[in-house]
């Protein structure tokens, strides 16, 4: 290698910006598949269909609206739908596919990554914030930057809302006033968990440094953005429910039985720190010695915002109760914590065969275990195909009922409306009598659901094959 491509090479190695677009290049793999993969393809398909009922029903983004809500026209609470009306303003211009949520909450993921290390490079030395940056990217964001879920989306918003205020405050200049408002209100509103991290902004609301007027700003601009969360949140997402009789969005549990819940998950509560985070036990280990180290070292800047953090993430976790032992994306927006402070140790050793060597298997450990995610299930395949099958036999307005269990999955892949039912309701007990007074008109009976034997019902078969029966429940001929 001559002197001059080794120069090119370290310049482009050393820059944060080469790696947040080698990982955005490397997560392209797979990007056109639908959410029919490993993790959490049941609330992909719910930002999915709220953003196909937006380009086919009604683009009102304050009456978002489901499929697996019966009779009832969906419309229901939930978060802010601002990544599902930016897949709808997509298909406005290339019709409506199952993809476009994954490279909109990419690239908005990949820009706010940016921000995270543009934000922690005002505030700690610039190879702190380079090696964070890195650790983050081969987190549990590496994956979710690329499912149709707002969680790392919102939290990009926000750190580049974060970012945007304190510059303000060192610039002075209203436009990046104006900019950290409006992010940090778009960010909270698309999932509301993302609140955890604009607590640090209490930090250079503090410093003496800036001058007392500017801050003031910030704060009145700070407030301004969260009347919208909180209007929608408590005033909107209630009146839906209300007004439109369909409860779907959870807001959380009071403190003693979130407790009560939380206690008794522990290890799966511990889990998602030392694995779902980083998915490296290196990672959780060398976080771990970071926060060791600057407590030692009595780095302030590390520790304080680490208290801070944490203390308001806990009161989270009690909140979310029984959800966030069980749902590992509910670790993302503490993850940016760990990774400062595995970057903070992982910048103070000295010897560069070895801490080049730390990052290079913490990093791979993080990326391999979550390379599975980026394929479909082979036995999720035939959902695939189950629209085109519906098409044979139904309209698109024909409410049905399918053995989805609780999950919308099968539902939104027969782009139909209607209920979703566990096996023994719909085979055993009354769920089909009810559906069909309420307006159902077929039965989609989804065989993959079904161990044993299936239960043979007294109405006509319309379509039958390895993976999917259909009864039109119209007529009976038993």
């Amino acid at each position: 290698m001559t002197s001059s491509i080794k120069h090119i090479f370290l310049a482009w190695t050393s820059d944060i910006r080469f790696w947040i677009i080698v990982f955005f290049l490397m997560r392209m793999y797979g990007i056109t598949l639908p959410p029919a993969e490993v993790g959490h393809a049941w609330r992909q398909v719910t930002v999915n269909m709220v953003a196909r009922n937006f380009y086919e029903t009604s683009p009102d983004i304050f009456l978002p609206r489901v499929d697996f809500a019966g009779e009832k026209t969906g419309i229901t609470g939930m978060e802010f739908p601002l990544l599902n009306y930016l897949i709808y303003l997509v298909s406005l211009l290339a019709g409506f596919d199952h993809w476009y949520g994954r490279l909109i909450n990419l690239a908005v993921t990949s820009i706010g990554l940016y921000f995270f290390y543009l934000l922690l490079r005002k505030f700690l030395e610039e190879k702190t914030a380079f090696y964070a940056t890195l650790i983050l990217l081969s987190s549990i964001w590496f994956n979710y930057a690329r499912k149709i879920m707002p969680d790392t989306f919102s939290m990009a918003l926000v750190l580049a809302g974060l970012w945007a205020g304190v510059h303000y405050l060192e610039k002075g200049r209203w436009p990046w006033l104006l900019m950290s408002g409006i992010l940090l209100s778009l960010g909270v509103l698309s999932k509301l968990p993302s609140l955890c991290m604009v607590p640090v902004l209490a930090f250079p609301l503090l410093d003496r440094s800036y001058p007392t007027q500017r801050k003031w700003r910030l704060l009145a601009v700070g407030a301004l953005a969260a009347v919208p969360v909180a209007v929608w949140y408590f005033y909107w997402v209630p009146c839906l429910v209300r007004e439109y009789g369909f409860w779907h969005f959870y807001m959380g549990n009071s403190f003693r039985q979130g407790w009560h819940e939380i206690f008794g998950h522990l290890p799966d509560t511990a889990k998602n720190f030392y694995f779902s985070a980083l998915y490296s036990f290196t990672g959780f280990a060398v976080f771990l010695a970071g926060i060791a180290l600057a407590f030692l070292k009595k780095e302030k800047r590390i520790t304080l915002p680490f208290l801070l953090l944490t203390a308001v993430f806990i009161i989270f976790i009690i909140k979310a109760g029984y959800n966030f032992p069980h749902h590992n994306y509910y670790i993302i927006p503490y993850v940016p914590v760990m990774a400062m402070a595995a970057g903070y140790l992982v910048s103070r050793i000295r010897i560069r065969w070895v801490r080049l060597g730390l990052m290079f298997i913490l990093m791979a450990e993080g990326i391999i275990n979550q390379q599975h995610d980026f394929r479909i299930k082979p036995e999720n395949r035939y959902l695939l195909d189950l629209e085109a099958k519906a098409d044979q036999v139904s309209q698109r307005d024909d409410l049905i009922v399918i053995n989805g269990g609780i999950s919308p999955v099968d539902i939104y892949f027969t782009h139909r409306r209607g209920w979703t039912c566990q096996n023994e309701d719909l085979l055993s007990g009354t769920a089909l009598e009810d559906a069909i007074a309420r307006g159902c008109r077929y039965l989609f009976l989804n065989k993959n659901r079904i161990t044993g034997s299936i239960t043979e019902l007294p109405y006509r078969i319309v379509f039958d094959d390895k993976d999917l029966r259909v009864y039109d429940l119209r007529v009976q001929e038993r």
